[in-house]
């Protein structure tokens, strides 16, 4: 039997154009109140605001932008209009209202949970209980240009405000602008600067790679570098059980991933896991042996498990690799000095202190030292002054 093909394509989502065109249709149309909400990324967002006023030119339209948190949108929007003739007010960075006041952990964020419907942040509250001032003192449209996130907090904590849609619309991304997007956020990554970022730009930050991942068109490439980078962030927020689940999904992308590798152990070692860190870090070198910083690591995580002669022969791998790597030196040293082995101890302080004179700071107070601290030998290194 042959199967009736004649709507095979009714519930495919709509072309980037098409869904344009559908919203475009619905505001010429409208007059007076509305609300409309329309479910995009952020690019998407900066195409609409710049493409709308010259395909709707018969209307009057106005953005107004939210660059931080707020607890009031009627009087923002009513002190932005003052004065102003307006059809349509496009309004964008409503989540940064939402950041401030999200109380999932980011484990739940990552998995899309919603942990707690009981809790409103302010703003969804307000629209919740000045939805009728809005329609009474606001004759115009209202375009409220959100991400998938943003949709999902209203229509679970703002239900009485979402519920006097006049329509909802989803513009898709095209494969070139999950590219450009993902490639953006990649090579933007630094963990130096994640942890600078306070709590809700974190959040910021996670939801935007769980709205790339999520992505139809994005490649199997591109997924394992935002699980990668993913990872690294929730590192930073100390989120290490989260930050492993996407390492693992990175590596069972991409097996090789040598970094990624690298810094599940990191987050293992974080929690005190030494052995699954080590084993991670195993891997890691497996796949590319002169892997200088994860032989090192890897010493270090032995270190922790009393296993000092395994420790010592995973700095020297370090060391081949890269010989003036001083942290590697000292904490040989440390490892023989908690062997006490006065002679092999102090030899390598030594070419630590040579490399890197803090480190004869360090060694004054390091208790690793303790065993020995009290030998002529090593009161004469670490007091010697600098040459």
């Amino acid at each position: 039997m042959n199967p009736d093909l004649g709507d095979w394509d009714e519930d495919l989502p709509p072309e980037p154009e098409e869904a344009y065109q559908d919203l475009v249709r619905a505001l010429k149309r409208k007059s007076g109140f509305g609300l409309y909400f329309v479910q995009c990324t952020p690019a998407e967002a900066d195409r609409l605001i710049a493409k709308l006023p010259q395909d709707i030119p018969q209307k009057h339209i106005e953005l107004l932008r939210l660059v931080e948190a707020i607890d009031n949108l009627y009087e923002r929007v009513a002190e932005f209009v003052k004065d102003k003739q307006v059809d349509i007010l496009l309004i964008k960075g409503l989540e940064y209202s939402l950041y401030k006041y999200e109380k999932r952990t980011f484990g739940e964020i990552t998995e899309n949970k919603f942990s707690d419907l009981t809790s409103v942040p302010y703003i969804l509250n307000h629209l919740n209980q000045q939805r009728e001032r809005f329609r009474d003192d606001f004759p115009f449209c209202f375009v409220f240009l959100l991400r998938s996130f943003s949709i999902n907090y209203l229509i679970h904590r703002a239900p009485d405000f979402f519920d006097w849609r006049s329509g909802v619309f989803e513009v898709p991304t095209t494969p070139e602008l999950v590219e450009q997007e993902s490639t953006r956020l990649i090579l933007s990554g630094d963990y130096g600067e994640y942890l600078k970022l306070t709590q809700e730009q974190k959040i910021e930050k996670v939801l935007e790679f769980q709205d790339l991942l999520a992505e139809k068109h994005q490649t199997e490439d591109g997924r394992a570098s935002l699980l990668f980078e993913l990872g690294n962030l929730l590192v930073s927020a100390k989120e290490y059980e989260a930050a492993i689940a996407s390492y693992d999904k990175a590596v069972e992308i991409k097996p090789d991933y040598q970094e990624a590798w690298f810094m599940r152990g990191i987050a293992l070692f974080q929690l005190g896991r030494y052995e699954e860190a080590i084993a991670s870090y195993d891997k890691a070198v497996e796949i590319k042996p002169d892997y200088q910083e994860a032989w090192y690591i890897r010493g270090i995580a032995l270190r922790q498990l009393g296993r000092y002669e395994e420790a010592i022969a995973s700095y020297d791998k370090a060391l081949e690799i890269k010989p003036d790597y001083h942290q590697a030196w000292y904490n040989k040293a440390c490892c023989y000095a908690l062997q006490v082995n006065i002679e092999q101890a102090i030899e390598n302080l030594q070419k630590a202190i040579i490399l890197n004179p803090e480190c004869r700071e360090m060694a004054k107070t390091d208790s690793d030292f303790d065993s020995i601290r009290d030998d002529e030998r090593f009161q004469e290194l670490i007091e010697q002054e600098e040459v």
